[in-house]
């Protein structure tokens, strides 16, 4: 198994609401939100009498083929993909989650994590109820099924007003697409149209984690989920309402530093704005004399184009990435030094021969990768490497959706800036500052982020730590 020194993204999802072919809609939607998740993937779809089902672990176009397609047909879908954050990587955990209930029949996909999951469930099960996965998406499908409201989106309110953390929700009943988001808004949920085509009456209605999938099937957009937000989209129309009261927002800024394609607008923001920014300032706060900027790919790309325009220094892709390296490899019996990182990276000698390097990254999480990489550069001649980092040291975990590894695995927690340049082989590192962070990613007026990973302060009550991850999400 190939491992990643980076923090995995967390879940992609997306609905669609009143299209002929809205399985295919959700398929290319899922595989343009293929970054947020890579071991399983679902859809669920309904055609107004019946409702239907497929999801497998691996990746979208490898899961997904015409046949199993024209298997599923609808005109209503919503769909998945996932890496997991809370509960195993397995097909029992995959979404989305579909049941019939005293509710009627209510398919549901969750990006996020609630941190009071297990305290709910273990409420749940001792009233009585049965839970068939360890993901926490299934607490809310419960507390759905045991609302004493009247309606769907009414019992949906009620459940979400019971859960503490991250949530944002995509949901099917036979007839309608709901969406919701918690009130802090820590994950982004967009949403989008599709003009009727001519002769009918009645547009699409589109939802999904980034924008960029918008941008596949045709959709513009339109706004976001608001936090706090349930909108129901139905044959009367789109209506919303809000199912609690204000909170402090609280979106994820790493979002905007790694997880989001940067062809994507979240949190009403230009995601290549704010990674270009993130460069600029990193150059205003961190300039070094050298002779060429070299972004790691693909994460550090977007920063490194700001910090060379901000610098003048020359922008070269000085390491190429091999984007067909598989989850799993042949190693020769005879083990090569640094075998994982030349897998996926090779440094362009005629490029760094010579030179000295700023070498641009978003993020040093363990460390590791980043003492392989800046080898890597040295050993094709490179004469002095300068390491540039887009965001603040990452000195704690996240519980809102993402998957970190614990505090004692993360080397900004235990090392000075100094021990980590020294423990990578850098001749010099440095960090963007959280207001330098900030800046760039538009912080002010409506916007306001969690930031958390950086401060180790958390917008919500954090319950226990051991409870919120158990041992099978973190590693």
């Amino acid at each position: 198994m190939l491992t990643s020194d980076k923090f995995h993204d967390e879940c992609g999802v997306v609905a669609i609401f009143s299209h002929p072919e809205a399985e295919k809609l959700a398929y290319l939607g899922l595989h343009a939100l293929q970054h947020r998740g890579q071991e399983s993937a679902g859809i669920a779809t309904s055609d107004g009498l019946t409702s239907r089902m497929h999801k497998a672990m691996g990746l979208v176009a490898d899961i997904f083929t015409e046949e199993v397609l024209s298997k599923i047909p609808g005109t209503l879908a919503i769909g998945h993909t996932r890496y997991s954050t809370a509960g195993d990587s397995a097909l029992l955990n995959a979404q989305p989650i579909l049941v019939q209930s005293n509710k009627g029949t209510i398919a549901i996909a969750h990006n996020g994590n609630l941190v009071n999951a297990l305290r709910v469930r273990a409420r749940l099960e001792s009233q009585g109820s049965i839970f068939q996965a360890n993901s926490d998406t299934e607490v809310i499908v419960h507390l759905i099924a045991l609302s004493r409201e009247q309606t769907l989106p009414e019992a949906i309110g009620d459940a979400l007003r019971q859960v503490e953390g991250a949530f944002s929700l995509v949901m099917m009943s036979l007839d309608r697409i709901i969406a919701a988001r918690d009130p802090r808004g820590f994950r982004p949920l967009a949403m989008g149209r599709i003009p009727a085509p001519k002769g009918q009456t009645r547009d699409t209605i589109v939802f999904a984690s980034e924008t960029c999938a918008f941008d596949l099937i045709g959709a513009s957009y339109e706004r976001d989920v608001k936090p706090g937000e349930i909108v129901v989209v139905g044959p009367e129309g789109v209506s919303s309402h809000f199912y609690s009261s204000n909170r402090p927002q609280s979106s994820c800024i790493f979002e905007h530093v790694y997880f989001s394609r940067p062809d994507s607008v979240v949190f009403e923001r230009a995601v290549q704005s704010s990674r270009e920014e993130l460069g600029r300032q990193l150059a205003r706060e961190a300039p070094v004399e050298a002779d060429v900027v070299v972004p790691v790919p693909d994460s550090g790309v977007t920063a490194a184009v700001g910090y060379a325009a901000e610098s003048g220094i020359p922008f070269r892709f000085g390491l190429i990435r091999n984007h067909y390296v598989g989850r799993t490899f042949i190693e020769p019996s005879q083990s090569v030094r640094d075998f994982g990182v030349k897998l996926k990276l090779n440094p362009v000698r005629s490029l760094l021969e010579g030179k000295r390097v700023v070498l641009i990254d978003d993020s040093i999480v363990r460390g590791t990768t980043s003492k392989k990489i800046v080898r890597m550069i040295r050993s094709a001649g490179a004469r002095e490497v300068h390491m540039r980092i887009s965001c603040p040291p990452t000195i704690s975990p996240c519980y809102y959706g993402v998957d970190t590894p614990s505090k004692n695995q993360l080397i900004a927690a235990n090392k000075s800036i100094e021990e980590i340049r020294d423990y990578i082989g850098a001749d010099s590192l440095a960090y963007l500052s959280l207001s330098g962070l900030k800046r760039a990613c538009g912080e002010g007026g409506k916007t306001s982020y969690c930031s958390a990973c950086y401060t180790g302060n958390y917008p919500t009550e954090i319950i226990d730590v051991e409870e919120i991850l158990p041992a099978s999400a973190r590693r």
